[in-house]
């Protein structure tokens, strides 16, 4: 038993795990930077490149806007807690290890973010990809689950939701909030928080009551691989958040 604590140990301490504690951290407190945060609710997390069954997340009871790299814990398929010194909060753990394993997803954000949340109160449930240039980023890479069954307390949800993204990246969750998906951490949430802009200016847009002008799906085909071919600024975007939480 003890060989098997040492081996997590030195897997949570070794240098890329660390480093991508250390950026699984900054995206929280950027996202709380942002407003995209709800209380302590909500989770973040990543598997391990070498190790897919294992992956980290953020702690049971932390505000993200105070999450470090020492607080993020490292969890395993079924749930058991490998290292960190935190609790672990169980709809995450149903949701982020079905994610994982079911849609094979490597970076899962999930999210509660305010204008996001509200398009899935709405009877469309998600983003317009054709009204506004941040929207057409995400045309043809989301999917809307209709389905709402309360929290997500058992595997049975978590696998729900998993099979209901549909190899998407991004999920629009009925009366709940959003799943956005990525390789990386810094890409997801590049797309994570231009997301919540897109979906911002459709609120806006149509609370203001005027007709709204959306362009075409031709046109959104087109951004979306310009998009792709510029994810530099991803990048980019990521170490500015970088230097301002420092």
């Amino acid at each position: 038993m003890e060989v098997v604590k040492s081996a997590e140990h030195n897997l949570y301490n070794q240098p890329k795990v660390t480093r991508l504690r250390e950026d699984l951290a900054l995206a929280l407190r950027a996202a709380a930077l942002h407003s995209l945060a709800e209380g302590v609710c909500n989770h973040f997390s990543i598997a391990l490149p070498d190790h897919p069954d294992i992956f980290l997340l953020n702690p049971r009871g932390l505000m993200w806007e105070e999450v470090q790299a020492e607080d993020i814990v490292m969890v395993d398929r079924d749930g058991k807690r490998l290292a960190g010194r935190h609790e672990i909060e169980p709809t995450a753990m149903f949701i982020h290890a079905a994610i994982h394993r079911i849609a094979g997803k490597t970076c899962v954000l999930h999210t509660h973010m305010p204008y996001a949340t509200a398009l899935t109160v709405t009877r469309n449930r998600g983003l317009d990809t054709v009204l506004s240039q941040n929207a057409m980023r995400f045309h043809g890479r989301c999917k809307v689950d209709d389905e709402y069954n309360g929290f997500a307390l058992d595997h049975t949800e978590g696998e729900r939701i998993a099979r209901a993204m549909d190899g998407a990246d991004i999920v629009f969750m009925a009366n709940h909030g959003v799943v956005v998906c990525s390789e990386r951490i810094d890409y997801a949430f590049d797309d994570l928080y231009y997301l919540e802009r897109a979906c911002m200016t459709e609120v806006l847009a149509r609370s203001s009551g005027l007709p709204l002008a959306p362009s075409t799906a031709q046109i959104a085909e087109v951004l979306v691989k310009q998009a792709e071919s510029e994810r530099l600024q991803s990048e980019l975007f990521f170490e500015a958040l970088r230097r301002k939480l420092a």
